[in-house]
């Protein structure tokens, strides 16, 4: 395939550019084969520490390393063609201070090829934020409801409930997005909210239990596949049924080994099929 003829993916002014038009749309993706399947629907693959639990079974994201977003984003980055690839930072990689995550960010960036890096946190991460982006690195933030702050706010419950609540979650969107985040997701977040966030901010927003006005929608590719059951959010819609058809393939696949079924001659090397019986 000649250079000319070769799929460009989208980028960070790409995704700018939509704000209050056709609405973004984004899926996680932690596998190459994944990937593949996805690229050609979604704007952006979030390799999201979601991860932990969705692949690692893990309670929570909390445990999390940089060396496992990494594998997880080379292996989409190898997987897709069009679609920016966005790679969560996790937990404990850039709180501590804003060169913390400067270095594990330009690590991220490096070693996988992807175009942006999301992290969580509202005005405490202004100004990491702003250091980053004054850097060199595109950065997409994340309010309401934070995964990685779960112990602190007593489990995933939504936020926003309350004036004071409601009025903390826009806070947070403003300071980041006045940071240079060229978006913003929304997580969690009672809709009035959300629609407001998505209203007052100049970056756009991407609702997961947000709200269906903001400018893009993002779920977990396993959840909206029923390929994870341990939980499911109130904002997830099933798209299929995956994890059943999963189950009833190894059955049969099962039943036929133990009734040697299979394998069948034409899955042996070196044995002819059998000649048909002449009448």
């Amino acid at each position: 395939m000649s250079a000319q003829t070769q799929t460009r993916r989208v980028t960070v002014r790409d995704i700018a550019a939509r704000k209050g038009g056709d609405p973004v749309v984004v899926l996680t993706c932690y596998t190459a084969p994944m990937a593949q399947f996805l690229d050609p629907h979604v704007d952006i693959l979030l390799v999201g520490d979601s991860l932990g639990m969705v692949v690692y079974g893990m309670d929570t994201t909390l445990a999390v390393t940089v060396d496992m977003m990494i594998a997880h984003g080379q292996a989409a980055m190898r997987g897709s063609r069009k679609a920016m690839v966005v790679v969560d930072m996790p937990f404990g990689s850039y709180g501590e201070s804003p060169a913390q995550a400067y270095r594990n960010a330009a690590r991220i960036l490096a070693e996988t090829g992807c175009t942006a890096v999301k992290l969580e946190g509202g005005v405490e991460m202004a100004e990491t934020v702003r250091f980053l982006v004054d850097r060199g690195v595109p950065v997409m933030g994340h309010v309401g409801l934070k995964p990685q702050m779960v112990h602190a706010t007593g489990g995933f419950r939504a936020q926003g409930r309350t004036e004071a609540e409601a009025e903390h979650v826009r806070a947070d969107a403003r300071a980041i997005a006045e940071a240079g985040a060229f978006s913003l997701v929304v997580e969690g977040t009672w809709e009035p909210v959300a629609r407001q966030i998505t209203e007052e901010v100049g970056c756009v927003t991407i609702g997961i239990g947000g709200s269906p006005l903001c400018d893009g929608q993002v779920l977990v590719t396993e959840d909206i596949l029923g390929l994870f059951n341990d939980f499911q959010p109130k904002f997830v819609k099933r798209y299929a049924e995956l994890g059943a058809q999963v189950s009833e393939a190894a059955a049969a696949y099962a039943a036929e080994v133990k009734a040697r079924r299979f394998p069948g001659p034409e899955h042996c090397f070196g044995v002819k099929k059998a000649e048909p019986q002449k009448g």
